[in-house]
């Protein structure tokens, strides 16, 4: 019947704060504050104006912004128009950002006026038949940088909000069902995923992130996490819900943030590890006078971060979960016994990715050939899967990617990891090898793509390699074309990508080799690229493959597989070896200083524990 089958939307959250909160502070940004009635007459007109340009249900509109108030308000103004709401990641090139837009099929643009020039180069790009959409600029008269110039028939944010209409009636969805906003996940180049989400998964995310991280009314929130990351993990909902301040900053530096504590009295703040490791290494880290709640998510926090930070005085929790989900979906959710153990061991718990959230139906850890769920052993390894409410609708424009990742009742992730006996999940790898950056989602087929364009490449392959600032960062394997008479340097390659792609995409580090390793498939092998990159340090490591012919151990503790010795050659350095074809397997060895290990790679077992070793190792390869 109607009146209990209302659509559920988190738009709604806006008019509830305007009657409860409307005196309260809504947003502060330098010396600029507007309570909650603000805000929802700000929206409104907004909205108004929107649809007064045209913009009619089921149109995308794009909003290319950093953390700025305007940027907070096109979160609710944008659907409040029945219009699809699409952020773009500012840190995007502005050949990325054309096949979005045009992917999207934007009607209009609001982009920051730090921004403007890529929006500018990113419409150039598109063919002359296909219509460019209208911009609208976002200025900041709180900055002192010079404002760009303009052509007359740009108009700008807040000229929208001055015509606007305030008693404007919102569009409300006919139903729940109907998409709210269009994120794009990696992969845009090649093959455009944008994920498409419903109202109700929306308004279902929302509840559960309140109800997972005990938001509290009138929270004090600190946007160090960009709003266009998978739309800043519902937090922009959740704050009208709550009548929480919301404290904007347009750059994340650690002094600013510090400051903005201090200041105004923050109680929460996301962000990505990246965030953490900045907080705990800047100089003006000290014990905070309060505690601040501190959500982390993306690549695990290492452990000796999340110990600093607690050290000063965040409180730290941690989740998991895709642009798929809207959200996070699972969160280590704490246990009271755990307090009573050593701070390194609360760590190594706190840096798994959890249990599902109140809101997430199923979580499993599944074999991905047959379907079964793998031991709850902490060491079988699976594809974490996912299903509830806020899973997408599906990746637009896009049945086949849809259908490949949802199937048999699940979204199958691409995520490798293991369920350890209590239940608690943890994220070992990432199958679609996508590397994550400061919380940026960068793929790997994106950057190999423009290697592979350099005229003297060969081969390239490029993997995550741990960064202690960024938490992982790319790194680049290349083999050379033969005959080359000026061979291209690591600067040379870093310098090339520079021109072709986004600064964050970059890869940090190129290591040259004379051949990648692949399977018998040809396959390359970029399970044995990422323990070398985990080992890298350019000075002290070397890397041979190939088929073992003989290798000399010392005898004692000489696996039955490795043959006697027949040379001897010192190694003053860490050493790789991966010997591929053996038995029907693959195996790979790790030297740390006079320790060894044998893997068997395929199966993540141990063949040989560390034992102390002689100064020599030789293998001979075909």
């Amino acid at each position: 019947m109607p009146p209990s089958s209302c659509p559920l939307t988190p738009l709604g959250f806006l008019e509830r704060a305007a009657t409860v909160y409307g005196d309260c502070p809504s947003i502060i940004y330098n010396n600029t504050t507007y309570t909650w009635s603000q805000t929802h007459r700000r929206c409104l007109k907004v909205a108004s104006s929107l649809s007064s340009n045209g913009i009619r249900p089921g149109h995308v509109v794009s909003v290319v912004a950093p953390n700025v108030p305007a940027m907070y308000e096109l979160q609710f103004a944008v659907p409040m128009s029945g219009a699809i709401l699409n952020n773009i990641n500012t840190r995007l090139d502005a050949q990325t950002i054309s096949i979005i837009l045009r992917h999207g099929e934007s009607k209009l643009v609001f982009v920051d006026y730090l921004s403007l020039d890529v929006i500018r180069e990113a419409l150039s790009l598109f063919p002359p038949e296909t219509p460019c959409p209208t911009l609208v600029l976002i200025t900041d008269d709180e900055e002192e940088a010079p404002p760009p110039s303009l052509s007359v028939d740009v108009c700008t944010y807040e000229s929208m909000v001055e015509r606007g209409d305030p008693e404007f009636n919102w569009v409300q969805p006919q139903s729940e069902w109907d998409p709210v906003v269009l994120n794009y996940t990696s992969g845009t180049t090649s093959d455009p995923k944008g994920v498409v989400q419903s109202h109700r998964a929306t308004f279902i995310m929302t509840i559960g992130s309140l109800i997972d991280w005990s938001l509290p009314n009138q929270a004090v929130y600190l946007w160090a996490l960009p709003i266009f990351h998978v739309n800043g993990w519902s937090y922009p909902w959740g704050l009208a819900a709550v009548g929480g301040t919301s404290i904007c900053l347009r750059r994340v530096e650690a002094p600013t943030i510090y400051s903005l504590i201090k200041r105004h009295g923050v109680t929460h703040m996301c962000g990505a590890p990246v965030v953490l490791n900045m907080l705990t290494n800047s100089p003006m880290a000290e014990r905070l006078r309060n505690p601040v709640q501190i959500l982390t998510a993306g690549a695990p926090p290492p452990s000796t971060v999340l110990s600093r930070a607690e050290s000063l005085g965040f409180v730290v929790s941690h989740g998991y979960g895709l642009t798929e989900t809207a959200g996070l979906v699972t969160s280590c959710a704490w246990k009271p016994k755990w307090n009573t153990f050593p701070a390194n061991e609360r760590a190594i718990l706190k840096s798994r990715q959890g249990v599902p959230t109140v809101v997430l139906t199923e979580m499993g850890v599944v074999d991905p050939n047959t379907g079964k769920s793998v031991e709850r052993d902490g060491v079988s390894l699976g594809e974490v899967v996912l299903r509830g409410g806020s899973v997408m609708l599906g990746y637009f424009k896009n049945p086949l990617g849809t259908s490949m990742c949802m199937k048999d009742g699940w979204f199958y992730t691409g995520d490798v990891g293991v369920i350890h006996s209590d239940g608690y999940l943890e994220v070992k790898d990432r199958s679609k090898d996508v590397i994550i950056s400061g919380g940026e989602n960068i793929s790997s087929v994106e950057i190999e793509s423009v290697l592979y364009t350099h005229p003297a490449v060969n081969e390239a392959a490029v993997v995550a390699r741990p960064d202690e600032f960024w938490g992982e960062s790319p790194c680049a394997f290349v083999s050379l074309k033969h005959g080359l008479s000026n061979k291209p340097g690591e600067r040379d390659i870093i310098d090339y990508c520079r021109e072709k792609m986004a600064r964050f995409m970059v890869p940090k580090t190129v290591v040259f080799m004379h051949e990648l390793p692949k399977t018998s498939t040809g396959k390359i092998q970029k399970n044995l690229l990422r323990e070398y990159a985990k080992e890298l340090d350019s000075s002290k490591v070397k890397m041979a493959t190939g088929k073992v012919v003989s290798c000399f151990y010392p005898p004692i503790y000489s696996p039955r597989w490795l043959q006697t010795p027949f040379i001897a050659t010192p190694i003053s350095t860490s050493i790789c070896i991966s010997m591929n074809n053996f038995n029907q397997s693959t195996y790979f060895a790790k030297k740390r200083g006079s320790e060894i290990s044998i893997f068997q790679t395929n199966q993540a077992t141990v063949l040989h524990q560390p034992r102390p070793l002689s100064n020599t190792l030789i293998a001979r390869f075909l």
